[in-house]
């Protein structure tokens, strides 16, 4: 579960809050539109993939049959404190103040998250995180090429996707309207954690 991508983990976030926070499985068409698809069909691609994976069952000609799987098992609420800030688009400033508390479900993220951040900005878009979603951050000084991470250079706070050449490492946004930031040597960079799922409040 921890390899599911920041939009799968996105698309399972969004039907377990729908469906545990107010009582009712998303369609297809809400899936796509809350989510940021171009379609019905593109929802169902990602909804047959995590189904697959054994995180939702898929009960097969209703148009609200999507649930998470085993939905009997009583769920543990996390108490995840929020702190501040993460820009996705230029970085900003860390903020990392405690600005509230919220209690979730566990079954929102793929790992147990140690706090949230507010998103500012729209560079992840193609990965499911729009601007104003809490992303939640397992602490965590390493990460795997190719994930997503809150990352802190020259003591700003950015979440980029990881990427490593050699010696090379990059921070690359999920919108071509930006461009891949060169972590250069002499830059003071440092992993703070990784993504580990969203909540987006309506």
């Amino acid at each position: 579960m921890t390899d599911l991508s920041p939009r799968r983990a996105a698309i399972l976030g969004y039907i377990r809050d729908q469906v545990n926070g107010h009582g009712q499985s998303p369609s297809l068409a809400e899936i796509a539109s809350a989510c940021g698809l171009a379609s019905r069909g593109a929802a169902r691609k990602h909804v047959l993939a995590l189904s697959e994976a054994g995180l939702i069952e898929v009960a097969a000609g209703q148009a609200r049959g999507i649930r998470p799987a085993g939905q009997s098992a009583r769920a543990e609420l996390l108490q995840v404190p929020i702190l501040g800030r993460v820009a996705a688009g230029a970085p900003i400033g860390a903020d990392a103040g405690l600005v509230d508390t919220l209690a979730l479900d566990e079954r929102l993220f793929a790992m147990r998250p140690d706090y949230l951040l507010r998103v500012q900005g729209d560079s992840m878009i193609d990965d499911g995180i729009f601007d104003g979603d809490l992303v939640g951050v397992r602490r965590s000084s390493d990460a795997r090429n190719g994930q997503t991470v809150v990352a802190r250079l020259d003591g700003e706070l950015t979440i980029k996707r990881l990427a490593r050449s050699g010696a090379s490492l990059r921070l690359l946004p999920r919108n071509p309207a930006y461009a891949p930031i060169e972590v250069q040597p002499d830059q003071d960079f440092a992993v703070e954690g990784v993504f580990c799922g969203l909540v987006r409040r309506g």
